[in-house]
């Protein structure tokens, strides 16, 4: 037996249909109180799942899922990480505080070659995240950063903000842009020229995810590189006038914009300069990347192209090798799921639409871009909607599930996975009634699944990445403020067998995870989890 192939389960017996897992992605079991999206929605078929025997509720944040404490809300990278991969492997921002606190972030080729560029007169150029949201980046670890750069004598330091909004308050950006302008001014005093340049909304400026948008990732690089924006003396100024004209905006929708003195951007990005891309997580960091690396980049005119040295906090993509230099190593996520179906000769589908599909495919298989078996494996991305999600909050579930059910009756592939996508994204926009048609839909796209299942013979298996729907909105000194963030609520896990072909239990795993879920994959395809797997969470009967 290869190291790939799992051992078969003994006494199990087989049965005809596939095993079906869907992810409902943001959908966590909140309080069940009027602030619960989930719990207000019209969920007929979820509310007879969560009766059923084979019901659990996983932790699916914190520690749980390898963020540095249980204070951290869990996110689909991680999430998928763990659905996949069986374990708990250490994810970016531990990786990055355990690099920053060792010092061996500053010790490798990346920062070297960062720190050649500022001493031959070169402009460093930080772009993230401006938020503690700790999902996609945290601005403690900028502050270390522009710390040590002025530690090791950086004389020009620019900072290119993308506001959050969405992991954080919905329009909390001042609360961290001022502290961050008040630092850069104190280190200017002591040793330099540090500002911020430009920034932007980061749903609407850099931020895009999986190729659904490269206007986005193009109004970015105008901003960042060329400095082609609505100009304002300061980034506090920007967001204050955005507000004042816009009282409904929200941070992660607002314009992109560049600071400048006497119409002149304060900080492009030049020949010679130095880039660090500091957001951590992955997917929303590969297409700006690509567009600083690729010499050959038909996305979008970027009209010059400057000499920099680029690098990522950490490699986006590891298949890929996008970005090519980055400062920290990456999880190194060894024999994910995937390839022990594929090699023990398990057929799978995975769908998604484009929002969620690198979770159920990238994610999900260890950060490795691509199918690990094309023989025995089917992608398939349904393209989203170019839209805001609030004003489609059905979004792409009914299609993902016609193309589910055409899989079910071929009869080709064991497991099927889907993400649907509409619990996260619609949430996030922080739209109570839209946040419920969101979770109503699922609802409806899980009962036409269960039809199809029961006639084949097979196994539903739902489960969530984490939170988010099922808190939409906060109460605080007798005001109402719309919730857009994830949650650090438990998410639901069940299995439904329409086969009949063995009887199963709860197996009674202590403080119940996402590591859980692939090795219980395992147990109803008819395997035994690997020795290195959490736990399975059902056992034969």
């Amino acid at each position: 037996m290869s190291d790939l192939q799992l051992a078969r389960l003994s006494g199990y017996r087989e049965f005809p249909g596939p095993l079906v897992t869907v992810i409902i992605d943001g959908v966590g079991m909140g309080k069940g109180d009027a602030a619960d999206g989930v719990s207000q929605a019209y969920t007929p078929v979820l509310d007879r799942l969560y009766g059923r025997e084979l019901f659990l509720r996983l932790r699916a944040h914190g520690t749980a899922v390898g963020l540095p404490s249980d204070g951290d809300m869990g996110n689909s990278e991680v999430g998928h990480n763990a659905l996949g991969s069986g374990r708990v492997y250490a994810q970016g921002a531990k990786l990055v505080n355990r690099a920053m606190e060792t010092g061996e972030i500053f010790e490798g080729s990346a920062w070297l070659s960062v720190g050649d560029r500022f001493r031959n007169g070169g402009t460093v150029h930080f772009i993230g995240l401006l938020s503690d949201g700790n999902v996609h980046s945290h601005i403690d670890q900028l502050d270390a950063l522009l710390d040590r750069c002025a530690l090791e004598g950086a004389a020009r330091v620019r900072v290119h903000v993308l506001l959050d909004g969405r992991d954080v308050g919905e329009k909390s950006a001042l609360d961290y842009v001022v502290p961050l302008e008040r630092k850069l001014e104190d280190l200017s005093q002591r040793c330099g020229d540090y500002q911020i340049a430009s920034g932007g909304g980061r749903m609407i400026t850099t931020m895009d995810r999986y190729n659904a948008d490269w206007s986005v990732v193009e109004r970015g690089w105008k901003a960042h590189v060329l400095g082609m924006a609505r100009q304002f003396s300061s980034a506090s100024e920007a967001v204050g006038t955005y507000y004042a004209e816009d009282p409904g905006i929200t941070d992660q929708y607002m314009d992109s914009f560049v600071v400048a003195r006497d119409g002149k951007p304060v900080g492009t990005i030049e020949d010679g300069d130095a880039v660090v891309f500091f957001n951590f997580r992955g997917d929303r960091a590969i297409e700006i990347s690509r567009a600083f690396e690729e010499a050959d980049f038909g996305e979008f005119d970027r009209m010059r192209r400057p000499e920099v040295f680029y690098a990522g906090i950490m490699q986006y993509d590891g298949d890929t090798l996008v970005p090519k230099n980055y400062l920290v190593e990456p999880p190194a996520i060894e024999q994910p799921l995937g390839e022990l179906l594929c090699g023990s000769g398990v057929t799978s589908f995975a769908i998604s639409e484009t929002q969620k599909y690198g979770h159920i495919t990238y994610f999900w298989n260890g950060n490795n871009s691509g199918t690990i078996d094309d023989k025995l494996e089917t992608y398939v991305e349904i393209p989203s909607d170019k839209i805001m999600f609030d004003l489609r909050p059905w979004m792409k579930a009914a299609e993902i599930t016609d193309r589910v059910l055409e899989a079910i009756t071929l009869g080709r592939h064991k497991f099927i996975r889907l993400n649907y996508a509409n619990g996260d994204m619609v949430g996030h926009t922080g739209i109570e009634a839209a946040t419920r048609i969101a979770v109503a839909t699922v609802d409806m796209q899980l009962g036409r699944l269960e039809q199809a299942i029961r006639k084949a013979g097979g196994i539903l298996m739902v489960t969530a990445d984490h939170g988010n729907a099922d808190i939409t909105w906060t109460r605080k000194n007798g005001k109402i403020t719309p919730h857009v963030a994830h949650t650090l609520n438990p998410v639901p896990f069940v299995v439904q067998d329409f086969s009949g072909a063995n009887r199963w239990k709860v197996a009674g795993v202590r403080r119940p995870g996402l590591s859980n879920v692939a090795g219980t994959i395992c147990t109803l395809l008819g395997y035994e989890a690997p020795k290195e797997y959490d736990s399975s969470l059902l056992a034969l009967g």
